[in-house]
């Protein structure tokens, strides 16, 4: 018999990787995505394009935030896994538009945790983000590294959701694990991420920006890598304070709760500058920058420790930057860009 998860972001660039690998192992998926105009809707709906032709897929079309409806889904469902990656993303649209992190974010989580209360699915799965270390100068980031510093609202939030689910796991007993993302990239991913951005105007002749002049890092992480981590993470379940278990060194586990937060990252930072080069290199084009100042709510570098991923789980793999830009350029040229003359842009 298939197992059952409820997938959130579903038509996102990770929900649809995690939504594809789940069906190919014959999972039942439920996908849950409010389509929202962040970005151009065309490309998500191509997402779910991609994954509808299984019959194990069925494709939801709502709102978290409203009221009840998540709670609804997981009555109907009964789903064995919830994994919720829906949110609304970026760190800098978060100065512009405060007010929809408060709805996705906060609400939005509010929502799925009030839904898991009433329908205890067996784990529940989380996504936070390395946003969340903020000003944290302590070098590469540890699960147990207090995390008071938050540069962007939208890491704010972030932080916050982490807080929520701890609260929940506490108080209902649903085993919750959180995953705090290092920049992933990849095939199918946002054109608001670095990689997009700069293959689309490199292609076009047009300058890129490069803030802090180039002299900033960041943890950049494979979507099948980050897809691999999750997959067996679902497997895993935190237990609770009071079960008998293994421990794990370095382990961030609640001591109130069924509860733990995992990074999920590549463990090797790349400077901005370097990773620039890497793109021109693969598209063998030289790109025109636009060497620009840190950005407000922007941090400086990204490093994930990712001990406890690989105590937990084994030896994760770790795409060559060069060898994922590649992966994703090949799909731009021969997916994206074609979907775009069809769609007439």
């Amino acid at each position: 018999m298939s197992r059952t998860a409820l997938i959130t972001g579903s038509a996102g660039f990770i929900g649809y990787h995690l939504s594809k690998r789940l069906l190919d192992e014959g999972w039942r998926v439920i996908g849950l995505d409010a389509m929202t105009e962040y970005y151009d809707v065309r490309l998500k709906r191509a997402r779910v394009a991609a994954l509808s032709p299984s019959n194990q897929f069925t494709s939801v079309e709502a709102r978290l935030e409203e009221p009840g409806r998540v709670a609804a889904l997981l009555a109907d469902e009964r789903p064995e896994i919830v994994v919720h990656l829906a949110a609304q993303a970026g760190v800098r649209y978060s100065i512009d538009a405060p007010r929809s992190y408060v709805e996705a974010n906060l609400i939005g989580t509010f929502e799925i945790l009030e839904a898991t209360r009433a329908h205890p699915p067996a784990h529940l799965l989380i996504a936070s983000t390395s946003s969340v270390y903020g000003a944290n100068p302590e070098m590469p980031y540890a699960e147990t590294h207090k995390v008071d510093t938050q540069m962007s609202f939208y890491a704010a939030t972030k932080k916050s959701t982490e807080a929520m689910a701890q609260t929940y796991a506490h108080l209902y007993g649903v085993p919750t694990t959180m995953f705090r993302f290092f920049t992933v990239y990849g095939p199918w991913g946002r054109p608001d991420m670095a990689l997009f951005k700069f293959v689309s105007a490199i292609r076009a002749g047009a300058s890129i920006d490069v803030y802090n002049h180039g002299r900033m890092k960041r943890d950049f992480t494979y979507i099948d890598d980050l897809i691999e981590a999750v997959r067996r993470l679902i497997d895993v379940c935190p237990p609770g304070p009071h079960d008998e278990a293994e421990i794990v060194p370095g382990d961030s586990l609640s001591p109130i709760a069924p509860w733990r937060v995992v990074n999920l990252g590549n463990d090797a930072p790349t400077e901005l500058s370097a990773f620039v080069a890497a793109v021109e290199d693969v598209l063998g084009q030289r790109a025109e920058q636009r060497l620009l100042p840190m950005q407000p709510g922007d941090v400086l570098d990204t490093w994930a420790d990712t001990r406890l991923a690989r105590a937990l789980v084994g030896p994760l793999p770790q795409t060559p930057l060069s060898e994922g830009i590649a992966r994703f350029i090949d799909w731009y040229d021969q997916v994206y860009v074609p979907m775009c003359k069809i769609d007439g842009r």
